[in-house]
Parts: structure tokens; sequence; C-alpha cells
């Protein structure tokens, strides 16, 4: 049975509600029409084959503020775009996937977690940070973008498994759904090789289909832990980065940086904080993901046919980022 119930939401802390009701125009009585209301649209769209679950699109009507015709035009892009990112939209997006498997659970030897506390740190790639109930604030997790083996892995295989938890989170994540998320890359003990690995077109490639097609709203990209000798190599990465996104990117090599951004009370004892440790978050991640198993299989059938699409899509070149074939526009870099 898939994770995502197809006919049950959530209800929000009174908090968020708060939030939802006065950003993001969601009127509480006419959420359940509004959620049908689109998904009789998706049914009857020939090239279109979508997840519609109530949470689900509940998720893209508030990525949308309540616009219904934005909702159906942010979903057409959500599986459009991911066409035209093989590199990370494949059939190794899956919860049981090996690979998806060992990036996960990459320094889980418990011999060297005793020993080598160093390492078992660094090999820490992905960290969802949960918050308490009653906050309102963006949900945030955080990236160890070099923190992986370079002969085994690409960085495109450490995206698949981060956009993997970054849909997760926008089907259960009320703070991501509502208020947005925060991205903070740890560029702790990054090398040249690390630099040359990071794939920036792939990477701004992402960044925009996050921006366009995702419906939690991206509220900032942290770089922490940056060395100052790198400082030139980052500032040529953030060239990559479509303007409006590059607006949100902070890089700093301040270790304190991570505090600015994040509460100290949510990090794990390795970043200062007192909410358990690293592997207590990567534990609880695999487990999380292992629940999704179903709904990842079912993704794989999702998608569009533009060969039965009976309209073009009415995103102009000027709005997006991508060519009106879905092909990626190559961005000026200053």
């Amino acid at each position: 049975m898939s994770k995502v119930s197809p006919n049950t939401l959530r209800s929000l802390p009174a908090g968020l509600q708060k939030v939802a009701i006065e950003e993001l125009n969601e009127v509480p009585s006419r959420v359940e029409s509004d959620i049908a209301a689109l998904r009789e649209w998706l049914q009857k769209q020939p090239h279109l084959c979508s997840c519609v679950a109530d949470q689900f699109l509940l998720s893209f009507l508030r990525g949308s503020k309540f616009s219904l015709e934005k909702a159906k035009q942010k979903i057409d892009r959500f599986y459009s775009l991911q066409a035209v990112i093989p590199e990370i939209f494949n059939e190794h997006r899956l919860a049981d996937d090996p690979q998806v498997l060992e990036i996960i659970r990459m320094g889980y030897d418990q011999g060297i977690l005793k020993t080598f506390q160093a390492i078992y740190i660094s090999h820490r790639v992905i960290l969802r940070i949960p918050l308490d109930k009653d906050d309102t604030g963006p949900a945030v997790t955080i990236i160890r973008a070099c923190s992986y083996d370079l002969s085994k892995f690409k960085f495109q295989d450490i995206i698949r498994v981060g956009s993997m938890f970054g849909e997760i989170m926008m089907l259960e994540d009320d703070n991501a759904s509502v208020t947005g998320y925060l991205e903070i890359m740890d560029m702790s003990g990054v090398t040249g090789a690390n630099l040359f690995a990071l794939q920036p077109q792939l990477l701004s490639k992402f960044s925009a289909y996050a921006d366009e097609a995702m419906p939690t709203r991206q509220r900032g990209i942290h770089f922490i832990n940056a060395p100052k000798a790198f400082e030139t190599g980052f500032k040529s990465l953030l060239g990559w980065f479509p303007a409006k996104i590059k607006e949100r990117v902070s890089v700093s090599s301040d270790p304190e940086a991570i505090f600015e951004r994040v509460p100290k009370k949510y990090l794990p004892v390795e970043y200062g904080g007192t909410r358990g440790t690293i592997l207590d978050i990567t534990t609880a991640m695999e487990a999380k993901l292992a629940s999704y198993r179903s709904y990842f299989e079912e993704s794989q059938h999702f998608g569009t046919n533009e060969k039965l699409r009976e309209e073009p899509t009415h995103l102009g070149q000027e709005e997006s980022h991508f060519g009106m074939d879905g092909s990626f526009r190559q961005l000026i870099i200053d």
C-alpha cells in the first residue's frame, strides 16, 4: 500500500494554519473542494499521469497560493521537467535501490564510529533536521556536499537521494509545505576534486527545476564552513545559479554561521546542538524512506507523454529556465 493515502488530509498546527490562511490564501472550509477540482482536471489530461492523493495535491495548491491554474501548471512542470533531468530521475530513484541505501548508510560501521568519530561525521551526506511541532519556521536540510567517495558516486547520485527526501518533505512536512525550506550546504573538508565533481550545470538545472516545479518554496541555500582558499571557486559555482535563486544564496567560512540559520537546539550534538546524534537522524531517515517504497515504485509510472498533449504549455520562456521543448537553456556566466 502506498505511504501517501489517497483520501487523507492532515490538520495543520494552529501556528502553521494561521500562516497558511494569511500568506497562502488557504480557506480551510474550501480545501477539500479545491483538491477535488484539481484532481478532476488531472484525470482529464491525456498527456499527464500524476499522483492524485489528497496530500500531494494540497502541497501544490499551497505552493501556488491556492490558484488552481498555477497549481495545474506546476504539477505539469513537476512531471514534464523530470524527463529532461534523467541523471536524477531514473530507474535508481527507488527506496530499496542499493546505491540509494549505500549513500544513506555511508559510515554505519559501528567499530569505525567509536574509533574514528571524525570519519563518522564526515560520511553523513544528507540530514533532515526535525523541528518542534509548534515551530512555524522553514524546514531544514543539511547537505555535506563533499563528504562522499568520489570513486564510487557522482554528485548526481547525491542529488537524486536528496530529491527523494525533498519529495517526502513536500508530502508530509507541514513546515516545508506552508513556510518553505532551507538548505545548509556544509563544505567542511572541501578539496579541488570535490569542487570539480559538483557538476555545476546539473546543480543549476536541478535548482531551476526545484524553483519552477516543486510546490515547496526554497527560502535559502547557505554554504557554511567554506574554506577561504576556495572562495573564488565558490563564486564561480554561484555563477551557474539562475539570478532569482542566486539572491537566496550565502557563503561563509565561519563555523558558527549555521546558528544564524538554524536554532542550536534543533541540531545534532556533532553540530553543537542537543537534538540527538547524526546517527539518530540518519537511522530515522532510512526508516522513513523505506515507508515510501510503494510511493517511489508508483512514481516510476508517473510523467508526461508530450505526443498526447492537447494544448501547449502556457509558461513562456521568459518565465522559465527551460526552453519550450523542455531543454535546459544555457545560462550566461558572469
